[in-house]
Protein backbone atom coordinates (compact mmCIF):
# COMPACT_ATOMS: atom_id res chain seq x y z
CA UNK A 1 0.00 0.00 0.00
CA UNK A 2 2.67 2.52 1.04
CA UNK A 3 4.91 1.62 -1.90
CA UNK A 4 2.04 1.99 -4.36
CA UNK A 5 0.94 5.35 -2.93
CA UNK A 6 4.36 6.95 -2.49
CA UNK A 7 6.24 5.16 -5.28
CA UNK A 8 5.40 7.75 -7.95
CA UNK A 9 6.36 10.63 -5.65
CA UNK A 10 9.73 9.03 -4.90
CA UNK A 11 10.36 8.47 -8.62
CA UNK A 12 9.40 12.07 -9.45
CA UNK A 13 11.65 13.31 -6.64
CA UNK A 14 14.66 11.39 -7.94
CA UNK A 15 14.00 12.60 -11.50
CA UNK A 16 13.58 16.21 -10.32
CA UNK A 17 16.84 16.10 -8.37
CA UNK A 18 18.64 14.71 -11.42
CA UNK A 19 17.20 17.47 -13.63
CA UNK A 20 18.19 20.08 -11.03
CA UNK A 21 21.74 18.72 -10.96
CA UNK A 22 21.99 18.78 -14.77
CA UNK A 23 20.49 22.28 -14.81
CA UNK A 24 22.65 23.93 -12.17
CA UNK A 25 25.02 21.45 -10.60
CA UNK A 26 25.32 20.55 -6.90
CA UNK A 27 24.02 23.96 -5.78
CA UNK A 28 20.78 23.57 -7.76
CA UNK A 29 20.45 20.01 -6.45
CA UNK A 30 20.69 21.18 -2.83
CA UNK A 31 18.27 24.08 -3.38
CA UNK A 32 15.75 21.79 -5.05
CA UNK A 33 15.87 19.35 -2.13
CA UNK A 34 15.47 22.15 0.42
CA UNK A 35 12.45 23.58 -1.43
CA UNK A 36 10.81 20.15 -1.58
CA UNK A 37 11.16 19.74 2.19
CA UNK A 38 9.89 23.30 2.70
CA UNK A 39 6.76 22.66 0.64
CA UNK A 40 5.89 19.41 2.40
CA UNK A 41 6.34 20.99 5.84
CA UNK A 42 4.19 23.98 4.90
CA UNK A 43 1.47 21.91 3.20
CA UNK A 44 0.85 18.96 5.50
CA UNK A 45 -2.26 20.68 6.85
CA UNK A 46 -3.26 21.22 3.22
CA UNK A 47 -3.10 17.45 2.68
CA UNK A 48 -5.33 16.80 5.70
CA UNK A 49 -7.94 19.28 4.47
CA UNK A 50 -7.71 17.86 0.95
CA UNK A 51 -8.40 14.41 2.38
CA UNK A 52 -11.47 15.57 4.34
CA UNK A 53 -12.97 17.05 1.15
CA UNK A 54 -11.76 14.27 -1.16
CA UNK A 55 -13.46 11.51 0.82
CA UNK A 56 -16.79 13.24 0.12
CA UNK A 57 -16.25 12.91 -3.64
CA UNK A 58 -16.96 9.94 -5.91
CA UNK A 59 -14.06 7.77 -7.05
CA UNK A 60 -14.23 9.34 -10.53
CA UNK A 61 -13.80 12.86 -9.16
CA UNK A 62 -11.12 11.68 -6.76
CA UNK A 63 -9.14 10.48 -9.77
CA UNK A 64 -9.78 13.80 -11.54
CA UNK A 65 -8.35 15.72 -8.59
CA UNK A 66 -5.38 13.37 -8.22
CA UNK A 67 -4.50 13.67 -11.92
CA UNK A 68 -5.69 16.92 -13.50
CA UNK A 69 -5.72 18.65 -10.12
CA UNK A 70 -2.10 17.72 -9.47
CA UNK A 71 -1.07 19.01 -12.91
CA UNK A 72 -2.75 22.32 -12.05
CA UNK A 73 -1.02 22.32 -8.65
CA UNK A 74 2.42 21.57 -10.10
CA UNK A 75 2.42 23.82 -13.15
CA UNK A 76 -0.38 26.26 -12.44
CA UNK A 77 0.14 27.21 -8.82
CA UNK A 78 3.93 26.80 -8.56
CA UNK A 79 5.05 28.08 -11.98
CA UNK A 80 2.31 29.90 -13.91
CA UNK A 81 0.69 31.55 -10.89
CA UNK A 82 3.78 33.57 -9.83
CA UNK A 83 4.42 34.51 -13.47
CA UNK A 84 0.79 35.59 -13.88
CA UNK A 85 1.11 37.88 -10.87
CA UNK A 86 4.06 39.59 -12.56
CA UNK A 87 2.16 39.82 -15.87
CA UNK A 88 -0.78 41.52 -14.19
CA UNK A 89 1.01 43.82 -11.75
CA UNK A 90 3.91 44.87 -13.99
CA UNK A 91 2.08 44.96 -17.31
CA UNK A 92 4.56 42.56 -18.90
CA UNK A 93 3.79 39.88 -21.45
CA UNK A 94 4.16 36.19 -20.55
CA UNK A 95 7.41 35.81 -22.48
CA UNK A 96 8.86 38.99 -20.99
CA UNK A 97 7.93 37.87 -17.46
CA UNK A 98 9.49 34.44 -17.97
CA UNK A 99 12.64 36.00 -19.43
CA UNK A 100 12.81 38.35 -16.46
CA UNK A 101 12.51 35.37 -14.10
CA UNK A 102 15.33 33.49 -15.82
CA UNK A 103 17.66 36.50 -15.95
CA UNK A 104 17.90 38.19 -12.53
CA UNK A 105 20.06 41.27 -11.91
CA UNK A 106 23.77 40.73 -11.17
CA UNK A 107 24.26 39.34 -7.68
CA UNK A 108 20.51 38.75 -7.36
CA UNK A 109 20.03 42.43 -6.56
CA UNK A 110 16.42 43.67 -6.26
CA UNK A 111 16.88 46.09 -9.19
CA UNK A 112 18.73 46.10 -12.49
CA UNK A 113 21.41 48.75 -13.13
CA UNK A 114 18.85 50.77 -15.12
CA UNK A 115 16.56 50.88 -12.06
CA UNK A 116 13.94 48.41 -13.29
CA UNK A 117 12.73 45.89 -10.67
CA UNK A 118 13.63 42.23 -10.73
CA UNK A 119 11.12 39.38 -11.00
CA UNK A 120 11.45 38.69 -7.28
CA UNK A 121 10.83 42.35 -6.42
CA UNK A 122 7.72 42.50 -8.60
CA UNK A 123 6.33 39.35 -7.02
CA UNK A 124 7.10 40.58 -3.51
CA UNK A 125 5.41 43.92 -4.26
CA UNK A 126 2.23 42.00 -5.09
CA UNK A 127 2.28 40.29 -1.69
CA UNK A 128 -0.35 42.50 0.04
CA UNK A 129 -3.20 41.73 -2.37
CA UNK A 130 -2.34 38.04 -2.69
CA UNK A 131 -2.00 37.65 1.09
CA UNK A 132 -5.33 39.44 1.58
CA UNK A 133 -7.11 37.15 -0.90
CA UNK A 134 -5.60 33.94 0.47
CA UNK A 135 -5.88 35.06 4.08
CA UNK A 136 -9.60 35.82 3.83
CA UNK A 137 -10.35 32.60 1.93
CA UNK A 138 -8.59 30.53 4.59
CA UNK A 139 -10.06 32.60 7.41
CA UNK A 140 -13.62 31.78 6.31
CA UNK A 141 -12.71 28.11 5.97
CA UNK A 142 -11.41 28.12 9.55
CA UNK A 143 -14.26 30.19 10.99
CA UNK A 144 -16.99 28.09 9.39
CA UNK A 145 -15.40 25.03 10.96
CA UNK A 146 -15.06 26.33 14.53
CA UNK A 147 -18.50 28.01 14.55
CA UNK A 148 -20.24 24.73 13.69
CA UNK A 149 -21.45 22.35 16.40
CA UNK A 150 -19.73 18.95 16.27
CA UNK A 151 -20.16 15.71 18.13
CA UNK A 152 -16.40 15.42 18.63
CA UNK A 153 -14.35 18.40 19.79
CA UNK A 154 -10.61 18.67 20.33
CA UNK A 155 -10.02 21.89 22.27
CA UNK A 156 -13.42 21.51 23.94
CA UNK A 157 -12.94 24.40 26.36
CA UNK A 158 -12.71 26.71 23.34
CA UNK A 159 -14.51 24.91 20.52
CA UNK A 160 -17.79 24.36 22.38
CA UNK A 161 -18.33 28.05 23.30
CA UNK A 162 -17.39 29.07 19.76
CA UNK A 163 -19.87 26.55 18.34
CA UNK A 164 -22.62 28.00 20.54
CA UNK A 165 -21.72 31.49 19.32
CA UNK A 166 -21.89 30.16 15.76
CA UNK A 167 -25.67 29.79 16.06
CA UNK A 168 -25.74 33.46 15.07
CA UNK A 169 -26.19 33.40 11.28
CA UNK A 170 -23.26 34.59 9.17
CA UNK A 171 -21.04 35.12 12.22
CA UNK A 172 -18.03 33.82 10.30
CA UNK A 173 -18.54 36.48 7.61
CA UNK A 174 -18.89 39.19 10.26
CA UNK A 175 -15.69 38.13 12.07
CA UNK A 176 -13.76 37.79 8.79
CA UNK A 177 -14.96 41.19 7.60
CA UNK A 178 -13.87 42.82 10.86
CA UNK A 179 -10.48 41.14 10.51
CA UNK A 180 -10.11 42.50 6.98
CA UNK A 181 -11.00 46.04 8.06
CA UNK A 182 -8.54 45.94 10.96
CA UNK A 183 -5.83 44.60 8.64
CA UNK A 184 -6.42 47.36 6.11
CA UNK A 185 -6.50 50.02 8.81
CA UNK A 186 -3.51 49.08 10.95
CA UNK A 187 -1.26 46.81 8.88
CA UNK A 188 -1.51 48.22 5.37
CA UNK A 189 0.25 51.15 3.75
CA UNK A 190 -2.03 53.95 2.59
CA UNK A 191 -1.30 53.30 -1.08
CA UNK A 192 -2.17 49.59 -0.73
CA UNK A 193 -5.30 49.94 1.40
CA UNK A 194 -7.92 49.88 -1.35
CA UNK A 195 -6.13 47.02 -3.10
CA UNK A 196 -6.01 44.94 0.08
CA UNK A 197 -9.71 45.57 0.79
CA UNK A 198 -10.69 44.62 -2.75
CA UNK A 199 -8.53 41.48 -2.75
CA UNK A 200 -9.82 40.43 0.67
CA UNK A 201 -13.44 40.88 -0.41
CA UNK A 202 -12.74 38.81 -3.52
CA UNK A 203 -11.31 36.06 -1.33
CA UNK A 204 -14.48 36.06 0.77
CA UNK A 205 -16.73 36.09 -2.31
CA UNK A 206 -14.88 33.20 -3.95
CA UNK A 207 -15.09 31.10 -0.78
CA UNK A 208 -18.79 31.79 -0.23
CA UNK A 209 -19.63 31.13 -3.90
CA UNK A 210 -17.65 27.91 -4.36
CA UNK A 211 -18.50 26.45 -0.95
CA UNK A 212 -22.16 27.43 -1.25
CA UNK A 213 -22.61 25.99 -4.74
CA UNK A 214 -20.90 22.75 -3.76
CA UNK A 215 -23.14 22.39 -0.69
CA UNK A 216 -26.28 23.23 -2.67
CA UNK A 217 -25.71 20.64 -5.38
CA UNK A 218 -24.60 18.02 -2.84
CA UNK A 219 -27.82 18.57 -0.88
CA UNK A 220 -29.85 18.06 -4.05
CA UNK A 221 -27.99 14.81 -4.71
CA UNK A 222 -28.65 13.57 -1.18
CA UNK A 223 -32.37 14.30 -1.59
CA UNK A 224 -32.50 12.41 -4.89
CA UNK A 225 -30.24 9.56 -3.77
CA UNK A 226 -31.60 6.03 -3.23
CA UNK A 227 -32.71 5.17 0.28
CA UNK A 228 -29.86 4.34 2.62
CA UNK A 229 -27.40 6.05 4.96
CA UNK A 230 -26.90 9.53 3.54
CA UNK A 231 -23.30 9.48 4.76
CA UNK A 232 -22.55 6.90 2.07
CA UNK A 233 -23.64 9.19 -0.76
CA UNK A 234 -20.58 10.62 -2.50
CA UNK A 235 -20.63 13.94 -4.32
CA UNK A 236 -20.86 13.59 -8.09
CA UNK A 237 -21.64 15.84 -11.04
CA UNK A 238 -21.98 19.53 -10.26
CA UNK A 239 -21.43 19.07 -6.52
CA UNK A 240 -18.13 17.25 -7.12
CA UNK A 241 -17.10 19.82 -9.73
CA UNK A 242 -17.50 22.67 -7.26
CA UNK A 243 -15.66 20.67 -4.60
CA UNK A 244 -12.89 20.28 -7.17
CA UNK A 245 -12.81 24.06 -7.74
CA UNK A 246 -12.86 24.56 -3.98
CA UNK A 247 -9.79 22.34 -3.59
CA UNK A 248 -7.93 24.17 -6.36
CA UNK A 249 -8.57 27.60 -4.83
CA UNK A 250 -7.61 26.18 -1.46
CA UNK A 251 -4.34 24.89 -2.91
CA UNK A 252 -3.64 28.31 -4.42
CA UNK A 253 -4.17 29.93 -1.02
CA UNK A 254 -1.82 27.45 0.62
CA UNK A 255 0.82 27.57 -2.10
CA UNK A 256 1.43 31.32 -2.04
CA UNK A 257 3.31 31.31 1.26
CA UNK A 258 5.48 28.51 -0.10
CA UNK A 259 6.23 30.45 -3.30
CA UNK A 260 7.14 33.59 -1.37
CA UNK A 261 9.22 31.56 1.07
CA UNK A 262 11.05 29.97 -1.84
CA UNK A 263 12.42 33.37 -2.90
CA UNK A 264 14.30 33.54 0.38
CA UNK A 265 16.22 30.53 -0.97
CA UNK A 266 16.38 31.11 -4.73
CA UNK A 267 14.69 33.25 -7.39
CA UNK A 268 15.19 30.74 -10.20
CA UNK A 269 11.70 29.70 -11.42
CA UNK A 270 12.99 26.37 -12.74
CA UNK A 271 14.40 25.33 -9.35
CA UNK A 272 11.24 26.61 -7.63
CA UNK A 273 9.03 24.60 -10.00
CA UNK A 274 11.11 21.45 -9.47
CA UNK A 275 11.27 21.77 -5.69
CA UNK A 276 7.83 23.14 -4.84
CA UNK A 277 5.92 21.66 -7.73
CA UNK A 278 7.28 18.30 -8.71
CA UNK A 279 8.68 17.21 -5.33
CA UNK A 280 6.50 19.10 -2.85
CA UNK A 281 3.14 18.93 -4.63
CA UNK A 282 3.57 15.26 -5.53
CA UNK A 283 4.29 14.30 -1.92
CA UNK A 284 1.30 16.34 -0.73
CA UNK A 285 -0.77 14.34 -3.26
CA UNK A 286 0.60 11.06 -1.90
CA UNK A 287 -0.08 12.07 1.71
CA UNK A 288 -3.64 13.01 0.71
CA UNK A 289 -4.19 9.62 -0.96
CA UNK A 290 -2.72 7.82 2.04
CA UNK A 291 -5.04 9.62 4.46
CA UNK A 292 -8.09 8.74 2.34
CA UNK A 293 -7.17 5.12 1.56
CA UNK A 294 -6.10 4.25 5.11
CA UNK A 295 -9.06 5.96 6.78
CA UNK A 296 -6.58 7.89 8.90
CA UNK A 297 -8.99 10.75 9.58
CA UNK A 298 -11.52 8.31 11.04
CA UNK A 299 -8.90 6.66 13.23
CA UNK A 300 -7.22 9.87 14.39
CA UNK A 301 -10.31 12.01 14.82
CA UNK A 302 -8.57 15.19 15.96
CA UNK A 303 -6.43 15.55 12.81
CA UNK A 304 -9.15 17.49 11.02
CA UNK A 305 -9.45 19.85 13.98
CA UNK A 306 -5.69 20.36 14.12
CA UNK A 307 -5.57 21.07 10.39
CA UNK A 308 -8.29 23.71 10.67
CA UNK A 309 -6.55 25.39 13.59
CA UNK A 310 -3.37 25.39 11.50
CA UNK A 311 -5.36 27.01 8.69
CA UNK A 312 -6.63 29.66 11.08
CA UNK A 313 -3.06 30.37 12.14
CA UNK A 314 -1.92 30.54 8.50
CA UNK A 315 -4.76 32.94 7.67
CA UNK A 316 -3.72 35.20 10.54
CA UNK A 317 -0.06 35.00 9.48
CA UNK A 318 -0.93 35.95 5.90
CA UNK A 319 -2.89 38.99 7.05
CA UNK A 320 -0.21 40.05 9.54
CA UNK A 321 2.47 39.60 6.86
CA UNK A 322 0.90 42.43 4.87
CA UNK A 323 2.45 44.85 7.34
CA UNK A 324 5.04 42.78 9.23
CA UNK A 325 7.53 40.30 7.84
CA UNK A 326 6.93 36.80 9.20
CA UNK A 327 9.70 34.24 8.85
CA UNK A 328 8.66 31.27 6.71
CA UNK A 329 10.04 28.92 9.37
CA UNK A 330 7.38 30.16 11.77
CA UNK A 331 4.65 29.48 9.21
CA UNK A 332 5.82 25.91 8.73
CA UNK A 333 6.37 25.16 12.41
CA UNK A 334 2.94 26.46 13.46
CA UNK A 335 1.21 24.10 11.06
CA UNK A 336 3.36 21.14 12.09
CA UNK A 337 2.77 21.95 15.77
CA UNK A 338 -1.04 21.91 15.43
CA UNK A 339 -1.05 18.73 13.34
CA UNK A 340 1.39 17.02 15.71
CA UNK A 341 -0.59 18.00 18.79
CA UNK A 342 -3.84 16.79 17.21
CA UNK A 343 -2.20 13.49 16.23
CA UNK A 344 -0.88 12.88 19.74
CA UNK A 345 -4.27 13.80 21.23
CA UNK A 346 -5.94 11.31 18.89
CA UNK A 347 -3.57 8.53 19.98
CA UNK A 348 -4.25 9.27 23.66
CA UNK A 349 -8.00 9.28 22.97
CA UNK A 350 -7.80 5.91 21.21
CA UNK A 351 -5.79 4.39 24.06
CA UNK A 352 -8.26 5.74 26.59
CA UNK A 353 -11.18 4.15 24.71
CA UNK A 354 -9.48 0.77 24.21
CA UNK A 355 -10.46 -0.64 27.65
CA UNK A 356 -14.11 0.26 26.97
CA UNK A 357 -14.00 -1.55 23.64
CA UNK A 358 -12.46 -4.64 25.31
CA UNK A 359 -15.11 -4.66 28.04
CA UNK A 360 -17.91 -4.43 25.47
CA UNK A 361 -16.48 -7.34 23.49
CA UNK A 362 -16.31 -9.47 26.67
CA UNK A 363 -19.92 -8.67 27.53
CA UNK A 364 -21.03 -9.60 24.02
CA UNK A 365 -19.13 -12.92 24.03
CA UNK A 366 -21.37 -16.02 24.36
CA UNK A 367 -21.22 -17.95 27.60
CA UNK A 368 -19.84 -21.46 27.07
Amino acid sequence: MITRIFGLSVAVTVLSLVVAFLYGGPTALALCAILGILEVSLSFDNAVINATVLQRMSEFWQRIFLTIGVVIAVFGMRLVFPLAIVWITAGLGPIEAFDLALNPPPGDAPYFPDGSPSYETLLTDAHPQIAAFGGMFLALLFLNFIFEEREITWLSWLEKPLARAGKLDMLSVVVAGIGLILTAEFLTKDEDRSTVLTAGLLGMIVYIAVDGLGSMFHTEELENAPSGPSGLVKATGKAAFFLFLYLEVLDASFSFDGVIGAFAITSDPIIIALGLGFIGAMFVRSITVYLVRQGTLSEYVYLEHGAHWAIGALAAILLVSIGVHVNELITGLVGVAFIGAAFISSILRNRKNEPDAVDESKEAAPVS
